[in-house]
């Protein structure tokens, strides 16, 4: 049974009833079911209005859980956003970005789920309803495992949270081809800089570990180095957070070093872009 319930109070009403299945953009529920039979009951949470958009709250920018990755990329965002829309760009085909939800790509908790890297280098936070209340936190306590997270089946992801600071955003993503593919390695950064030099970055490695997850040593080493020795910082630091497998996209030694020369072109993309802004 497919239930399209139109307030929030209604959807958690039908998911503390039952084995209920949330429904946004199915663009992950469908593909996962292959040949198996659609689940007994699904809440559609595409009657609700208030799951939806994007705008700034306080200190902070609201994105509602059910937005889509093409109103990501067209809504007028500052460059600390930059990061998040070019990930948005490779979330799937022109198609899955109209329908795909921003919510549904991090509750999929996949390791090469694209937008994970770019709002883990935006701090971002994940509001979560319940017959409990409300919660939040760090997506990257939201996700604890490969299709694991901290969700309840009685609860919902209502909005992801993002303080408003400066900053240049980035994203960069490695694939057998450019589009409609699982990556082999992407990252995201946001990048404050002091002229020529690093002030302060936030860099996120996503399909080369269990989770995606940020590089807090690499942060700190980073702090003043110039441009010009990104690339060399990069290739010296230890990186013990990423472990690579080796799969039919890639070699865990190809990962590795992909991982390497896409951080250092990411933090180089953040530099640029806020050099010709």
């Amino acid at each position: 049974m497919l239930h399209r319930p139109q307030t929030l109070d209604a959807a958690l009403a039908l998911l503390s009833a039952g084995d209920a299945v949330i429904l946004a953009g199915g663009t992950d529920i469908y593909p996962a079911l292959r040949d198996r039979p659609p689940p007994a009951e699904m809440v559609d949470l595409s009657g609700i209005t208030g799951l939806r958009g994007i705008g700034r709250e306080g200190d902070s920018w609201r994105i509602g859980a059910a937005t889509t990755w093409t109103e990501i990329l067209h809504a007028d965002l500052p460059p600390l956003f930059d990061g998040l829309k070019l990930a948005a760009r490779e979330v799937g085909s022109v198609q899955i970005q109209n329908a795909g939800t921003v919510a549904g790509n991090i509750c999929n908790a996949s390791p090469a789920a694209d937008g994970v890297p770019a709002f883990l280098a935006l701090e971002a936070q994940i509001e979560v309803q319940g017959p409990g209340g409300t919660r939040c936190m760090a997506v990257e306590d939201f996700i604890r495992g490969p299709r694991m997270t901290r969700l309840d089946r009685s609860e919902l992801v209502t909005a992801i949270y993002v303080p408003d600071s400066p900053g240049q955003g980035a994203f960069l993503k490695l694939g057998a081809r450019k589009y409609l593919v699982i990556s082999i390695a992407m990252v995201g950064a946001v990048v404050l800089a002091e002229g020529d030099r690093i002030a302060k970055a936030r860099v996120a490695v996503g399909s080369c570990s269990p989770v995606a997850c940020r590089l807090r040593d690499l942060e700190t080493a980073l702090a003043g180095i110039s441009a010009r020795d990104i690339a060399k910082a990069v290739s010296a630091a230890p990186l013990p957070e990423l472990v690579p497998i080796g799969d039919v996209r890639a070699t865990s030694h190809y990962r590795s070093d992909a991982a390497r020369t896409l951080i250092a072109r990411t933090l180089l993309q953040a530099m640029e872009a806020r050099n010709v802004a």
